[in-house]
């Protein structure tokens, strides 16, 4: 049966510069809407559940734009703000070889997302609607007001019996210096509302301060999310290892920590087309496998099929439908290891 889900996070605009060219080079832009919360609402609802998004978005023809945008992606914006007078934006050059692909931010504190006021959004009501929300790090980084928000309104999905998704997703950039130790407090009082989880060792280590002995991934892995999932009461942990191949492929190897046991993926190896928003994909995955009641098995390789195929389309947003991910999955049936 669909599912009412929900994304609370910002609309960005991406300005992006034609082929490989670089920033200085370019005459022309091309412009989509984006964000974390855009992306995975669009892909649950294009796996057949209700796609909301609670955002602010302004009130002038770029605001209009976006909600026209989101409208393409199959998103549901009845609950999308209109105030305020600015997008975030985000300029993309490719890379190509030895260069790395590099994203420029602009204007995101002056957003209307970042200086929504206080009782913008009547978030007990919304919560009555909904059966899932997802939260992401990255919101969580931008300033009090928007922490504010985003822990009245999962407190509010709490109350109601709502299922709560937090996707760890730490940028350096966004918390600046000292930026761990000023993050751990913020990512402790969501991971102890939090249902599903996405994460790996690194956030463990890095945002919450754990110690291990291990010095293989795989290893401090195993030996880190356990402690995690107990000490937060935490349903599913799931999250990915990518490496980056000397042929410029990349290779992903996916888990899900459940009922105390982890189960992998095989590992994924492919050629990119545009990496971001591929582990929004992912997660979208995850999202789906739990709420279809599927295996683990079965949820750690969608999930990964997934985040492969948001690879090799163009844009943030995951545009595979269900059967898309099926149908390339048949080539890794069998392939999950324990």
């Amino acid at each position: 049966m669909a599912k009412n889900f929900a994304a609370f996070g910002e609309v960005m605009m991406r300005l992006q510069v034609p082929g490989y060219e670089l920033l200085s080079q370019a005459n022309t832009l091309s412009y989509s809407f984006s964000g974390t919360g855009v992306n995975v609402a669009s892909a649950l609802a294009r796996y057949g559940h209700t796609g909301y998004l609670i955002s602010t978005l302004p009130s002038n023809a770029v605001g209009d734009a976006a909600v026209s945008y989101l409208r393409k992606l199959g998103i549901t914006h009845s609950f999308i703000n209109r105030g305020g007078d600015y997008v975030g934006m985000y300029f993309l050059e490719n890379g190509f070889g030895a260069r790395s692909s590099r994203v420029t931010y602009s204007n995101r504190l002056e957003s209307s997302f970042n200086t929504a006021s206080e009782g913008t959004y009547n978030f007990k009501e919304i919560a009555k609607q909904l059966d899932v929300v997802h939260f992401c790090g990255i919101t969580l980084a931008m300033n009090d007001s928007v922490r504010n928000h985003m822990k009245s309104f999962a407190k509010a999905v709490k109350e109601n019996g709502g299922t709560i998704v937090f996707d760890c997703n730490y940028r350096p950039s966004l918390w600046g210096a000292d930026g761990y130790e000023k993050a751990k407090p913020h990512y402790e009082e969501m991971l102890h509302l939090a249902d599903i989880v996405m994460m790996n060792e690194k956030d463990a280590m890095f945002v919450l301060s754990m110690k291990t002995d291990k010095e293989d991934r795989t290893e401090q892995l195993m030996d880190l999310i356990p402690t995690v999932a107990k000490k937060y009461n935490i349903s599913v942990v799931a999250g990915t290892h990518r490496s980056i191949n000397d042929n410029n492929t990349h290779s992903l190897r996916a888990y899900i920590f459940k009922n105390q046991e982890f189960t992998f993926s095989k590992t994924l190896t492919f050629s990119v087309y545009d990496r971001i928003g591929a582990g929004d994909a992912y997660t979208s995955g995850i999202i789906y496998g739990e709420l279809e009641g599927f295996s683990p098995e079965k949820t750690v390789l969608f999930a990964a099929t997934a985040g492969m195929l948001a690879h090799t389309t163009v844009g943030d947003t995951p545009m595979s439908s269900k059967d898309d991910v099926m149908r390339a999955m048949t080539e890794a049936v069998n392939d999950v290891e324990r």
